[in-house]
């Protein structure tokens, strides 16, 4: 820039610069035009200058801009995965103090029952029955020996689905069960409640739901395969709730462990001497039964091995432990420490299931594909759940297919909006498709599952496909463009061996037959429209140029012929209806036959018929009708083009599209031959 540019530059950034005594000033000292248009030239080059950086830097903050916002998200997925750490750890850190306060409390409980055993149990059931003198249909839960009250609230219900609050309730946890009843809206005397419901400790599990406003102090109770969630008074209610259910299930299990091993007699067996000489005595079983050896120091430590497999998201160390506890044991017998050590077991294989179910909800995150889910469920089918981790894989892939479909942006062309939609479902189709072969490549009875999943996935994509292309009314050969890539897409999926054409075309039947008829009814109307204001007059044209368009649109029809049609002017030898007539019903075609499979057979051949039937009969009209023998000649040319070349390339096209003859239009030809035939004679008469 120039140093008269830098001047005026560093004036106009001035703070004190007024634009009013800048103007004056320059009017005072111009001499005349010519310098105020050089000066205004100047301060034009200086705003395109000033356009053009502020554009480059537009465009340099934009990109810096998308590179922060990819950071952000990024930050985002660590933070997210940090937080959930955190989380897991806290849950450890509480479940260990849970531990060793619930250690306490047992000792303190057991010195409490050592010094007042039958003043605690009485109080307890006087208790427990004034309290369900109170509950409606309540009476008989009393008859069960030893059953005592341990816990008693308010809560409240949410339906599990739409977190819609249902009802109050009051439950009351016993020794050995969980009763849940209503309040009653209109009270009788001393009834408050009415029985709703009794689930045994051993029958349920209890899971915390974890706080999001205005959701919040909830609890789920798990009764397969139905389950329920309570909304406690507050935080400390609902931290009371958790932990004395959990005290009384392991209460309850401690006690019926305590009760078979009191079962199992501990005095020695009187052996009988027997005289039967052949007779061995085997004594083997009892000592095999002591010879199962669990005090190796692997197996003393498995439970809490799994525990922290479990909290450290060690899935494969988990099921390894459980793989190697299963071969050591697969040829042992089963003994009483055996039962027990299994029952320990079997516990961490349930929460090491819940896990991971949980990882393979559609509530997770959906970024990473199909690959993300291998983890998980590769540990379910060694676990031998195939068939549940076969389930909610497909649930995980539904919804991530569902949701990258709706968060498709719906674009103004809706040619280029399919080509995406396209790409987005059959790409994620087939990658589903690769990663369910090698997941559950050993689970040959998985795959009728795909197969119907992969069904449902087709329905859902046509709805989306069907309400951008049909619903909006698009044209016959945008719809057909658009059928086109779809089928192409679908095609893709056979290196796979994969078919779902046939399911593609069965689910767009409906709207490609709707399509066909009402752009039928369209030419039909419009072709009526032209025979109403037919002044059988041949074209003219005008100029070459447009004579030469019109035989390359006609030869691209098919018409050959239509040569022999025009002459050296600019005039053709046929009516603006026929050719209008030919150009329209040759494009109908056209799409057709990009939309056609063996349902639609029938639909088009039908559609092209009345089309045809619409020109033909007019013809047939006007030479009934006209008197002038001149006119009369030229309808006939009309009719002979129509005859002998506009029916004969429709017959042919239909055939080499469908890979066979159609008997109907070859009928309708014929039909309307001798009409020609007829009419020839009388015009050689007159």
């Amino acid at each position: 820039m120039s140093e008269t540019g830098n001047r005026l530059r560093k004036l106009l950034e001035s703070p004190n610069f007024d634009p009013q005594n800048h103007v004056k000033h320059l009017s005072q000292q111009s001499d005349g035009d010519r310098d105020l248009q050089e000066h205004r030239q100047k301060i034009q080059n200086l705003a395109d200058e000033t356009a053009q950086n502020l554009k480059k830097n537009v465009y340099k903050n934009y990109r810096q801009f998308i590179e922060t916002a990819k950071e952000i998200s990024y930050l985002e997925s660590e933070m997210y995965q940090l937080s959930h750490i955190l989380t897991e750890q806290k849950s450890i850190m509480e479940s260990i103090t849970q531990a060793l306060l619930s250690t306490d409390k047992d000792e303190t409980s057991k010195e409490m029952q050592a010094a007042f055993p039958k003043e605690t149990e009485e109080v307890k059931q006087r208790t427990l029955t004034s309290l369900l003198e109170k509950v409606e249909g309540g009476k008989n839960i009393m008859d069960t020996p030893g059953r005592h009250l341990v816990y008693n609230g308010d809560l409240v219900e949410f339906d599990v689905d739409n977190m819609s609050q249902i009802q109050k309730v009051h439950a009351f946890l016993m020794n050995d069960c969980l009763l849940i009843s209503t309040w009653l809206p209109n009270r009788r005397g001393a009834v408050k409640y009415k029985y709703n419901a009794l689930y045994d400790l051993e029958s349920f599990a209890v899971v915390n739901v974890k706080d999001n406003p205005p959701m919040k102090d909830m609890f789920k109770i798990l009764m397969f395969p139905d389950s329920r969630i309570f909304q406690a008074e507050n935080s400390k209610i609902k931290k009371e709730w958790l932990e004395i259910l959990d005290e009384t299930k392991k209460n309850k299990v401690s006690k019926d462990k305590h009760i078979k091993e009191e079962e199992v007699p501990t005095s020695p067996v009187r052996t009988e001497v027997s005289t039967n000489p052949f007779d061995v005595e085997d004594d083997e079983p009892s000592v095999v039964e002591e010879n199962v050896d669990l005090s190796l120091e692997w197996i003393q430590e498995l439970p809490e091995d799994l525990d922290v497999c479990i909290a450290q998201r060690d899935f494969e160390g988990a099921v390894d432990l459980l793989d190697k506890l299963n071969e050591y044991l697969k040829d042992q017998p089963v003994t009483p420490r055996v039962k027990e050590l299994r029952g320990k077991v079997e516990e961490r294989v349930r929460q090491l299931t819940e896990v991971l179910v949980f990882e393979l909800s559609p509530d997770r995150s959906l970024r990473g594909g199909p690959k993300a889910t291998r983890r998980a469920v590769s540990q379910l089918i060694r676990l031998g759940q195939s068939t549940k981790a076969c389930e909610l894989f497909l649930k995980n892939r539904a919804a991530a297919v569902q949701t990258a479909i709706r968060q498709l942006r719906i674009e103004g062309a809706t040619l280029l909006y399919i080509h995406k939609l396209c790409n987005i479902f059959f790409t994620s189709l087939l990658e589903t498709a690769k990663e369910f072969e090698m997941d559950f490549a050993g689970n040959t009875g998985c795959y009728s599952a795909f197969v119907v999943w992969s069904r449902t996935a087709m329905r859902m994509f046509v709805d989306a496909f069907s309400k951008q292309v049909f619903d909006s009314k698009e044209s016959l050969s945008t719809a057909a463009e658009c059928v086109k890539v779809a089928k192409e897409h679908c095609q893709q999926l056979t290196e796979i061996g994969l078919d779902l054409t046939f399911t593609l075309q069965s689910l767009l039947v409906k709207d490609i037959k709707a399509g066909l008829l009402s752009y039928k009814d369209i030419i039909m109307e419009a072709t009526k429209h032209r025979n109403s204001e037919e002044m059988w007059r041949r074209m003219n044209l005008m100029t070459p140029e447009a004579l030469a368009k019109l035989k390359d649109e006609m030869r691209t029809c098919g018409m050959g012929s239509f040569e022999q049609y025009t002459g050296d002017d600019c005039w053709v030898n046929l009516s603006y209806t026929i050719v209008a007539f030919t150009k329209q019903m040759m494009s109908f075609l056209e799409e057709g036959l990009k939309l056609y499979f063996p349902e639609l057979h029938m639909v088009l051949l039908e559609s092209l018929r009345e089309i045809i039937l619409v020109a033909v009969q007019h013809v047939d009209y006007s030479l009934r009708c006209e008197q002038d023998p001149e006119k009369k000649t030229f309808i006939m040319q009309n009719a002979s083009f129509l005859h002998d070349t506009v029916l004969l390339v429709v017959e042919r096209r239909f055939e080499e599209g469908v890979g066979k003859p159609a008997k109907q239009l070859q009928d309708l030809r014929k039909s309307t031959k001798p009409m020609r035939i007829n009419v020839d004679s009388t015009t050689s008469l007159v």
